[in-house]
């Protein structure tokens, strides 16, 4: 029995998620025996945001969030090990994604803060984090990393899936029932967006429930502006970022329509979403079996409207496959932790356009 700690913060922002997670010897799946979201201090939430724009002085700002950053991570662990009643003597290492504050596999980097060292001496448990570059130092575009832990998870031979996680940005894992073939790419917006566009006019970090969206009006001229992207037109493999589909993107295209309430950007933007999901799911397949998972997947009228779009889908959340929604991504960072300490590829190529496969992370020991 070996247990992993793993460790997600997404571009939404919305909490620090931590899973501990049991494998059995020669057993790729995971056993969850216990979970703690740690909300984010709401000045550090602030930071983060604002250092995911280029600005002054950002050198001195990340090197103190990503010691922040690495601290609220400590603070999660020892919370979880208190929970589940384990001690840190027991666990063999955390996997910590990190807190992404800019994806440019473009000009060949990606950047997670959360310092491994820091989050090392904190916890007195072995670090392995940085999981994303290798995969761009082969070529690759550093993501998305899910749809390999997917495949190990959720796929069946001979029986197609799909996984869709939506957090800051979508993307999807194509499980065709062959694991050779698995494949997957970011979609585009999440919530990302929705969540900027909520901030600016509510206090609190997101459109619980979808309520203020569904208060509002399809504005189908402005859904049709933000689809005229060049990201929807590019082949996969293809990743993308908050640094992409920005807020000052999106307010250039709501400035053309100033008539438009602010409830009915939301709503549009919402549409945005699924109508982006949607589009490149359809040149895939004609029907098959979607599972949600992610923050998203909360949200009654994103999934239901991303459900009405594929009529010939069947679309359930991955809760009908064992494994509840809001903790895949953290379970995934325990698996690629475990792959790490066996020396197990993480990455598949047909994903990221990697010239090969390779070990993901980087190490940090406790002592």
């Amino acid at each position: 029995m070996a247990l992993y700690i793993g460790l997600m913060s997404g571009t939404s922002m919305d909490g620090i998620d931590a899973a501990l997670v049991e494998f059995s010897a020669g057993d790729d799946q995971p056993r969850l025996i216990a979970t703690h979201a740690r909300s984010w201090p709401e000045h550090l939430v602030h930071r983060l945001h604002t250092i995911c724009t280029p600005g002054e002085n950002e050198i001195d700002q990340m090197g103190e969030l990503d010691q922040k950053v690495a601290e609220e991570f400590a603070f999660a662990v020892n919370d979880l090990l208190q929970i589940a009643g384990i001690p840190k003597e027991e666990i063999c290492a955390i996997g910590s994604h990190g807190q992404t504050i800019r994806h440019r596999p473009e000009l060949g980097f990606t950047l997670q803060i959360g310092n491994g060292a820091r989050l090392a001496a904190m916890t007195d448990i072995d670090v392995i984090c940085d999981f994303r570059m290798k995969d761009i130092a082969l070529g690759g575009q550093g993501a998305p990393l899910v749809p390999a832990f997917h495949q190990a998870v959720f796929g069946i031979p001979d029986t197609s899936r799909y996984i869709l996680n939506i957090g800051g940005i979508s993307n999807v894992s194509v499980l065709p029932g062959h694991a050779d073939k698995v494949f997957g790419f970011d979609t585009g917006p999440g919530n990302t967006l929705l969540d900027s566009w909520y901030r600016q006019h509510h206090t609190g970090s997101y459109d619980k429930n979808g309520a203020w969206a569904a208060s509002g009006q399809l504005h189908q001229p402005l859904l049709q502006d933000l689809l005229t992207h060049p990201y929807f037109s590019m082949p996969y493999p293809k990743s993308t970022g908050r640094e992409t589909f920005t807020p000052a993107w999106m307010q250039q295209h709501i400035c053309n329509h100033p008539d438009i309430s602010a409830a009915d950007v939301q709503r549009t933007l919402l549409e945005f979403t699924a109508v982006s999901v949607c589009d490149a799911l359809q040149v895939l397949d004609t029907s098959a079996h979607l599972y949600l998972c992610g923050g998203g997947a909360h949200n009654p009228l994103l999934s239901q409207r991303i459900a009405d779009l594929l009529p010939d889908w069947q679309v359930n959340s991955t809760q009908t496959l064992g494994m509840h929604p809001d903790w895949v991504e953290a379970i995934a960072f325990a698996w690629l932790a475990h792959c790490f300490c066996e020396r197990r590829p993480g990455n598949l190529p047909a994903v990221t356009g990697a010239r090969q496969k390779t070990v993901l992370g980087a190490f940090y020991p406790a002592k």
